[in-house]
This record gives C-alpha cells, sequence and structure tokens, in this order.
C-alpha cells in the first residue's frame, strides 16, 4: 500500500482527501491517507479523523513516514514541504501555483525533477478541454482566429474556500491571474498548441478592486500568435457569492465555434453553418464505485482522476514514475503569467513570451 502523507489541511486538501478516501474504498487504488500536518494543529488533527490517520507535530517526521507527500498549503509554503520531500527521495503531488515567483517556481522545479512527482493542473483532465483540443488538432474547422476564456470566482477568502491567504501577498505571491488562471493559462497551450504554437507576445492589465496589495482580482491578458491569432483570458474574483467557480471558453476556427460553459464535462456546442453539434464528454466509468450521490460524484472525479493516474503510475514504474502534468508544464505556464504581469506592470506594453527574452524574475505587479 502506498502511504500518503496530506500537508496543509485547508480547503483544497479537504477536497483532495475526499477523492483519495473514495477512490480507496472504491478499490480503486492501493493508497490511504496516513498521515496530517499544519501549521494549525487542530486542522491536522480533524482532516486526520477522517482517515483514521495520524496528526503529526513535525512535517519532517510525517515526510520520513510516508511515500508520497501531497502538498496542499498556500503558495508560499510549498517550498519548504517539497524541499522535505525531495532531501528524502519521497514521491510528491504538488498543488498549484508551485511558488509566489517565476524564480521560486524554477528553484521548485529543480527539487521536483528529481523525484517521482505532479503538479495540480486538474484541468488537463477535463473531458471538454480533452474534446476541444482533438478537434482544433484535427483541423476539421480550419485554423483558430480567436480564443476567449472567461473565469470568475467569488472572492475565495470567503464562502465554500474560506482561503483568507489568498488577500495576502506574501503567501499568495498573486491573485486571480496566478492563484486561479494560471490553470487557464496551461488550458490555453494544450487546446491551442498544436494548431498556433507558443505565443509570441502578451499584452495583460491587472487591478485590484478590492484593494488587496499586490492581490489583482480584475485581469485581462491577450496572447498573440505567430499566425496571427490571439487568445484572451478574461479573470475575476467578484462578491456575487451565488456564483462559485466558472469558465466559459469559447474558440472561434475559420469555420465553427467551439464553446462550454461548463470545465469539466461539458458538453462542447460546435456551432457550424449546418447547424449545432452537441459533443458529450463522459466522466470516468468507475466513478459510479464511489459512495456519493452522483452530482457529487462528477465534480469529484476532476480531482479523483488526476490522482488515480498519479497513484497508479507511482505503483507501476515506483521511482522512476512522472505523472502528468508534471513540472516542465507547470513552468511553462508560470513563464507566460510572468510575462503578462511583467506587460501589466509596464501599463500594458507588448513583452515577448520568448524565454529568451531576458532573464526570469519575480512577477511585476
Amino acid at each position: 500500500m502506498i502511504r500518503i502523507g496530506i500537508v496543509g489541511c485547508g480547503h483544497i486538501a479537504t477536497v483532495h482527501s475526499f477523492a483519495l478516501r473514495q477512490l480507496g474504498d472504491a478499490g480503486l487504488i492501493d493508497a490511504r491517507v496516513v498521515a496530517t500536518f499544519d501549521t494549525e494543529p487542530e486542522r491536522a488533527t480533524g482532516l486526520a479523523r477522517h482517515h483514521d490517520a495520524l496528526p503529526y507535530a513535525r512535517l519532517d517526521d510525517l515526510v520520513a513516514d510516508v511515500d508520497v507527500v501531497w502538498v496542499c498549503t498556500w503558495t508560499a509554503a510549498h517550498a519548504e514541504a517539497v524541499c522535505a520531500a525531495g532531501a528524502r527521495a519521497r514521491a510528491v503531488f504538488c498543488e498549484k501555483p508551485l511558488a509566489p515567483t517565476l524564480v521560486a517556481a524554477e528553484q521548485l522545479a529543480g527539487v521536483l525533477a528529481r523525484v517521482p512527482h505532479q503538479v495540480g493542473l486538474v484541468l488537463r483532465y477535463a473531458p471538454v478541454f480533452r474534446a476541444a483540443a482533438d478537434l482544433v488538432a484535427a483541423g476539421k474547422y480550419g485554423r483558430p482566429l480567436m480564443t476567449v476564456l472567461r473565469d470568475d470566482q467569488y472572492f475565495p477568502i470567503q464562502g465554500f474556500y474560506a482561503s483568507g491567504w489568498r488577500a495576502d501577498v506574501g503567501k499568495a505571491g498573486g491573485g486571480t491571474l496566478l492563484e486561479h488562471s494560471i490553470h487557464d493559462v496551461d488550458v490555453l497551450r494544450w487546446v491551442l498548441g498544436d494548431a498556433a504554437g507558443e505565443p509570441r507576445e502578451v499584452t495583460a492589465r491587472t487591478a485590484s478592486m478590492f484593494e488587496h496589495p499586490g492581490i489583482d482580482d480584475a485581469t485581462t491578458v491577450t496572447f498573440r500568435y505567430g499566425d496571427g491569432s490571439s487568445a484572451t483570458i478574461i479573470s475575476v474574483w467578484h462578491q456575487i457569492l451565488s456564483r462559485g467557480s466558472r469558465r466559459r471558453f469559447e474558440v472561434f476556427c475559420e469555420e465553427a465555434l467551439l464553446w462550454t460553459d461548463d470545465d469539466y464535462l461539458g458538453p462542447l456546442h460546435v456551432e457550424t453553418r449546418h447547424g449545432e453539434e452537441v459533443v458529450e464528454s463522459p466522466p470516468p466509468p468507475w466513478i459510479d464505485r464511489f459512495e456519493v450521490a452522483e452530482a457529487l460524484a462528477k465534480p469529484l472525479a476532476q480531482y479523483a482522476e488526476p490522482s488515480k493516474a498519479f497513484l497508479d503510475g507511482l505503483a507501476r514504474d515506483g521511482a522512476r514514475a512522472r505523472g502528468s502534468p508534471d513540472v516542465g508544464v507547470a513552468i511553462a505556464a508560470h513563464r507566460l503569467v510572468d510575462r503578462a504581469y511583467r506587460s501589466a506592470a509596464a501599463g500594458g506594453r507588448p513583452v515577448s513570451c520568448d524565454v529568451s527574452h531576458g532573464s526570469s524574475g519575480t512577477q511585476a505587479r
């Protein structure tokens, strides 16, 4: 059995631990959460209780007693947990973003590259984006001309998320662009990559409408590609508590519009001159084995599927295992986010996305 230790026991750790528990109880993985750690001991104790696990008072002690370290802390604390795991050659699942700055993320990447690892860019497992990526890559509807991804969420220091650290630039590193829309940047690289390649330049504008220093909450980013096409991300944290995390994704190709209002199962709508086709994207069939209602099982699968893939690979390949997405994918997204922040700091001036143009630096906000 693979022994998992969860480091950081807040909202996202609770989601991951629930997914891991369902996978284990269904016999889909031979792995269990056996240890927890948090700088607030009562949170570690509370999460451990759901798994009959042991809450640890010291991070190093947890790392010594597990096979995989599941890093779910606030962003700035990832480094301590990842480095502790790396020092003992433990496998690591690390939440996104990797670090508050590009420099720190690249340093962390060096540690992760030496051990089995996977990064929590979970939208890579969303069937609806997989369907869109396949259609764009096939070129059935011609070239992508313009893509728009709107990402909105109520400010996640409250409500369901209750992650107060997201208003603290020292812990988060940035706001909606870094903390939330690094997912969106990665989705664009995935869906458009085969057709448009990597973006050539980026322009961005950020604002802190709720006046948390360094925490952008209203951001627009536009990437331009070598073939003349473009992709825009609109990312906003608002105060509409009835709206959780939502995404609308539109790809205008030469002969079709592909769109979805759901960032996991879709469906994906394909509108052409001949009418509209609806592409359904089913969840993994094994979610029927979860002991939860279907309405909860489907969104839970968005976290369960990447977790299962990583643990399956680890069981199969041991120290040679590398999950997907790996640190190379994560760093590519970090570099684009960094350049977007540079553009915003320069008043929206275009910034080259070519990493050979200038050295890595801290994100400018």
